[in-house]
């Protein structure tokens, strides 16, 4: 990762301990449940809140579906077995075929292949001069201010396939607070700053709760503090995923690496300066892209949630 971004991890480790400790007393809830999808995000608040609260305490739910890749599933099972806590895994699937998730001509065409997927994204953007990510943005955009959707440059098989993953995303929330009331237990979600600011997550989904503990840490110092803790290093390797759309990557679907991405926003908070960014080989069309994508998922942050506790932004008293 970038020296810009590095933060002290053990400064880090340790104000999530306490962080952790003080939200289960102040909840008074009997544990804490994370949705663990075998990426590193996840898996990374999975290990701090066993640091927080020993492994009886925490509680691990993998949920899945026809598209979720084995891969990752290896992982959360790996994940759960190293941190030593049993690892219940649920089929969304009967739910969501019966729903007609999966019906849609969209969910079928990029149902095939990786390869045939990429090729699709690829089409898209010279067809179009934007990555589908971006497409679905400006569609969720319209929508919240009553826009007219028509002049979306949007396709049918974009939407329909935006529209599974949402219904995929916002099940696994309601099953998840569903067991967290049954349990009495705190469900806490592991979005990081970096999807966050540029709308990589699913309004009232999994990645849209209350508490996101990881939120004020960009992706690339999620990473620093993983290796920091020594998780498993088939998750730390792991290429971020949706886990949704089989061949198409989280840096794929967005169009640039979570390097630059991360550079890029923290000039745009006010942090590092353009000439900075331009010394690192970031170039002002990649700067424009990610204050578009930020610019135009000002809709997805409307939810309530806490205030980061821990932040790796320049005045979060973290850096090195």
């Amino acid at each position: 990762m970038s020296s810009y971004l590095r933060i002290n991890e053990k400064k880090t480790v340790e104000s999530f301990v306490d962080y952790l400790q003080d939200l289960s007393e102040e909840h008074a809830t009997s544990g804490i449940l994370i949705g663990l999808s075998g990426g590193i995000d996840s898996s990374l608040l999975s290990t701090l809140a066993v640091n927080a609260l020993g492994k009886d305490s925490v509680h691990l739910e993998y949920l899945y579906d026809q598209h979720s890749g084995h891969k990752l599933r290896q992982n959360a099972r790996l994940m759960a077995e190293w941190l030593g806590i049993e690892l219940q895994e649920q089929s969304i699937e009967p739910a969501m075929r019966e729903a007609g998730v999966y019906a849609a001509s969209g969910m079928t065409a990029t149902s095939f292949s990786g390869l045939l997927n990429r090729l699709f994204h690829q089409a898209y953007r010279f067809a179009f001069r934007e990555t589908p990510f971006i497409s679905t943005l400006r569609l969720g955009d319209a929508e919240a201010s009553g826009g007219d959707l028509s002049k979306q440059d949007f396709r049918l098989i974009i939407r329909q396939h935006e529209d599974g993953i949402n219904a995929r995303h916002r099940y696994r929330r309601q099953l998840l607070e569903e067991k967290a009331g049954e349990g009495n237990w705190l469900l806490l979600g592991a979005a990081n700053r970096t999807e966050w600011l540029v709308g990589w997550f699913v309004k009232d989904g999994i990645d849209d709760l209350p508490i996101q503990p990881l939120i004020g840490l960009y992706k690339t110092q999620v990473r620093q503090l993983a290796a920091f803790l020594e998780i498993p290093a088939e998750v730390q390797h792991q290429k971020p995923s949706p886990d949704m759309m089989k061949g198409v990557t989280d840096e794929f679907a967005l169009g640039l690496s979570y390097s630059k991405i991360d550079l890029i926003l923290d000039h745009l908070d006010g942090g590092l300066t353009k000439k900075t960014l331009h010394n690192t080989g970031i170039s002002n069309r990649e700067i424009r892209l990610v204050g578009e994508m930020n610019r135009l998922s000002h809709w997805k942050r409307g939810s309530a949630h806490t205030h980061p506790h821990i932040d790796g932004y320049l005045d979060g008293g973290l850096r090195i």
